[in-house]
């Protein structure tokens, strides 16, 4: 109504990524806590504001403004509370058309590590929550709750979509640990969760039994692989249905399993094609397969976002002119379900949050000591996986896993990109004689060698 853009970011971000989107998007006014898990936001807040004049608003949620903090800060606590009558008529020349009009933007990995932007209309939102309201049955008594970050999708589509359209209560885990998430659930009578599988692991590691979870009613889990072996624990344990669905931040969502559903569908399935969307099984040179069998997943329909922010030739690579686009998951249809066989990029997907190999390559291949390097990910029970370093030192030196840490810190990434495991080798399995890195052998290595631990 006021015809603002907004952009919701996750709070363990720091100066490299903030500065791009800050920059990329010319931002106003931004909304931080003035410290939050220890790092100050507003001293970030500050340098950001000498850097880039266009950003002269910022919104605290505290109480109280510290001193020194720069001018045209406000308390947003106390400005909500304040609940100050607002002229509407203000708002007249710039409400923004829900189908043709970028309200929202979102943020997804990019293949060099930085935030890719992603615009989105009010329509597809909408589509896509009633598609989700539907689903998951939910209506004005539920009570959903963000435990995964209110800014991506795991939770984002549960409780800041969804819930809304429902007008379901939506409650915030200000930050997580396993008995601070049961403790809320039980204090809240949570009846739907959003998580990553991550969550649900460190969760289960906690004593379920001292608390009340009796009025959770289905768990959201998205972001990541959750094994069949912790479903079925997490189910037991919490008494609720474990949901499962396919959808990407910058392509939309594609599928869904219903609450209800049976648990073959709901463990082995990412459900069925939500309303509109159309869907095509690709063979590698485009010819659609024979029904029943396997291909690549290409898809469009009305959950689709507009495009990438600013970037035309990004949004024509992704999806084609007639609205085409795709996963690169290779799936099948059966029951009337899609069943994902495999992912086709090398993506890390680390609790729930995207990491790519090219960005960490790129950055290790500037230490002195480092000839070369390739990032594979490995299997995970917590996190669904980790990233592993393979390095090729250069000739005469040595190096330490302490030493690839502290350098990638001071790259100033978010934390959850570093590698957790070094392997020092002296050459790469290669693909033939094309000169590329057979990362397939690489993940295999590390696959024994974890088994072997």
């Amino acid at each position: 109504r006021a015809g603002l853009i907004s952009l919701t970011v996750y709070p363990y971000l720091r100066q490299k990524e903030l500065q791009y989107m800050v920059e990329r998007t010319e931002a106003a006014a931004v909304v931080i806590p003035t410290i939050y898990r220890k790092f100050n936001y507003l001293e970030m807040y500050k340098e950001l504001q000498t850097r880039f004049p266009h950003l002269k608003h910022n919104f605290l949620f505290d109480d109280e403004i510290p001193s020194g903090a720069p001018e045209g800060t406000r308390s947003l606590t106390r400005t909500a509370r304040a609940r100050a009558g607002v002229d509407e008529s203000v708002f007249a020349d710039r409400r923004l058309d829900a189908i043709w009009n970028v309200a929202l933007l979102t943020t997804t990995s990019g293949t060099t590590g930085l935030p890719k932007l992603v615009e989105w209309p009010t329509a597809p939102r909408v589509c896509t929550s009633k598609a989700r309201v539907d689903i998951w049955g939910l209506n004005r008594n539920d009570i959903t709750m963000a435990i995964a970050p209110h800014a991506g999708g795991a939770a984002g589509t549960l409780t800041y979509f969804a819930a809304p359209l429902a007008g379901a209560k939506t409650v915030m885990l200000e930050e997580f640990s396993a008995e601070g998430a049961l403790a809320l659930i039980e204090k809240e009578r949570a009846t739907a969760i959003g998580v990553v599988p991550t969550h649900l692991v460190r969760m289960l590691e906690a004593d379920t039994s001292r608390y009340d979870l009796s009025s959770l009613r289905f768990i959201r889990s998205a972001g990541g692989y959750l094994s069949p072996q912790v479903a079925e624990e997490a189910e037991a344990a919490f008494g609720a249905s474990i949901t499962s669905d396919l959808g990407t931040q910058d392509m939309g969502s594609v599928s869904g399993c219903r609450v209800e559903d049976s648990k073959e569908l709901r463990r082995r399935t990412v459900g069925r094609m939500l309303p509109g969307n159309q869907v095509r099984l690709l063979d590698e040179d485009g010819n659609e397969v024979p029904e029943g069998e396997p291909g690549i997943l290409y898809f469009r329909g009305p959950h689709a976002p507009a495009g990438y922010y600013r970037d035309e030739e990004l949004t024509a690579t992704v999806f084609d002119p007639d609205g085409w686009t795709t996963t690169g998951d290779i799936v099948k249809f059966d029951q009337g379900c899609l069943w994902i066989l495999g992912r086709s990029k090398d993506m890390i997907i680390r609790g729930g949050q995207n990491i790519y190999p090219a960005e960490i390559e790129g950055l290790l291949n500037e230490h002195p000591k480092v000839a070369s390097v390739a990032i594979v990910g490995y299997p995970d029970r917590e996190m669904g996986e980790r990233c592993c370093a393979y390095v090729i030192p250069k000739a005469g030196q040595d190096f330490t896993f302490e030493e690839m840490v502290e350098f990638l810190k001071g790259k100033q990434l978010a934390m959850f990109k570093l590698p957790e495991r070094l392997e020092v080798v002296d050459e790469f399995p290669g693909v033939g004689d094309s000169g590329k890195v057979n990362k397939e052998a690489l993940k295999k290595d590390i696959r024994e060698k974890i088994g072997a631990e």
